[in-house]
């Protein structure tokens, strides 16, 4: 398999505000984004992306190995094409890999791998479902994801997945201080011999594998539950992680967290719970911000999805919280909240609204738009991001522009609802 070809579909919409910035397929699930899997499971293999156009230039710069919405690249060799929203492991990945040209993979009604002779153009998704539908069927296993709570509904089991997945080309430490406790299996624990763990640490993994990439700092009283993925150089600050989290890369993490995704470059180094969360990056946790994850009435939740209200048919669903929004101390969400990026949230001592667009502010518990909201975020977010060594580049400014545009419906909407209160 020399070529393969990522491809976001309409149904990425979906998971906004999550998706706002990035592909569907660079979302955080397990130990990997979706490209991150297909690069472990295929090392040597050429890779090209379908993506809407506006995350273009943005991607291009970030991912300069990688062909671009670029027709020629697939035609050029005969090719595998990838739905972006499909989690694999090394078993159902084998299923697909041995696709031969003009055959199909389906799950649940849907393309998750096609397989399209040399010469073939497909240069839009509309193109490869096309094809798809005319190619020869056979039956695919894993998942794909429709909704954006599935992600940590996944979680756990895809951390498990990652662990036997991922090659182990250096020794787990093994020169533990002997005040560092690991129950359960030791060989269900890996840590990167540059990661640190100081002393009073426990690690259990006696309900799944618990991995500590490199550079991690693992502080004194951190308790880790596998499964359990901490990304590397991220940093633990007396910590209660419970089963099924993903730390990804570069963040800074106190309190308590559950069956939580932190994609990486965020910051929630003080107390205060996040269960069943997704965070994406440069997202600020001010002190003591909570989130809830269960009704009173152990009802299923409603998140908004598309512009409506959609039952989850869970009864743990906590926040979704897109890139460089700030809390600020003791802000509290309720179950199911989705809210934007670029958003600064300053709680007014009650439970904050369920759905906060992008580009907008909370304001002592009222929903304001500012007009200069949008430039003091971007001087905010290049200051963030200097401080990780990171830098917002003049094409990342761009996107956030173009998306400040394309939500100014939500914001419209969302000011219309408070009014007519």
């Amino acid at each position: 398999m020399s070529r393969i070809v990522l491809v976001e579909d309409d149904i990425c919409s979906r998971f906004s505000p999550l998706t706002l910035l990035r592909p569907v397929f660079e979302l955080r699930c397990g130990h990997f984004t979706v490209r991150e899997r297909l690069e472990c499971l295929t090392p040597t293999a050429e890779l090209g992306v379908l993506i809407r156009e506006h995350l273009q230039p943005v991607y291009a710069q970030e991912h300069p190995g990688i062909a671009v919405n670029d027709s020629a690249f697939g035609a050029a060799e005969e090719t595998l094409y990838f739905n972006g929203r499909w989690l694999c492991d090394a078993n159902s990945f084998a299923v697909v890999s041995e696709l031969a040209p003009g055959s199909v993979a389906v799950l649940d009604g849907q393309w998750v791998a096609v397989r399209a002779s040399k010469g073939t153009t497909l240069a839009t998704a509309n193109d490869v479902a096309e094809y798809a539908q005319q190619a020869t069927p056979t039956r695919a296993i894993g998942k794909l994801l429709e909704f954006p709570w599935e992600l940590i509904e996944q979680n756990a089991s895809q951390i498990t997945a990652d662990f036997e997945l991922r090659p182990r080309d250096v020794v787990s430490q093994s020169n533990l201080d002997n005040r560092v406790a690991i129950l359960g299996d030791s060989d269900q624990v890996f840590i990167h011999p540059t990661a640190s763990i100081d002393p009073f640490v426990v690690i259990d993994a006696r309900h799944g594998p618990v991995w500590i990439d490199e550079g991690a700092r693992i502080q004194a009283f951190t308790r880790l539950e596998g499964p359990c993925f901490v990304g590397r150089e991220s940093q633990l600050f007396r910590a209660n992680v419970r089963e099924g989290c993903s730390i990804g890369p570069v963040c800074r993490v106190g309190g308590e967290i559950e069956e939580s995704i932190i994609h990486g470059y965020a910051n929630k180094y003080h107390d205060g719970f996040l269960g069943h969360a997704y965070i994406c990056p440069w997202v600020n946790l001010g002190a003591n911000t909570i989130n809830s994850d269960l009704k009173n009435d152990y009802s299923s939740v409603k998140l908004m999805v598309d512009g409506e209200m959609r039952d989850t048919g869970s009864t743990k669903v906590g926040c979704f919280i897109g890139d460089h929004t700030k809390t600020a101390l003791s802000s509290l969400f309720n179950t199911g909240s989705s809210v934007g990026i670029m958003s600064l949230i300053l709680p007014g001592g009650e439970l904050l609204p369920k759905v906060i667009p992008s580009f907008t502010r909370i304001w002592h518990g009222q929903l304001e738009v500012n007009p200069t909201t949008l430039e003091a975020g971007i001087a905010s977010a290049r200051m963030a991001m200097g401080r990780r060594n990171q830098e917002l580049t003049s094409e990342a400014e761009d996107l956030l522009r173009v998306v400040y545009q394309q939500t100014e419906a939500e914001r419209t909407k969302a000011l219309e609802r408070r009014r007519s209160r």
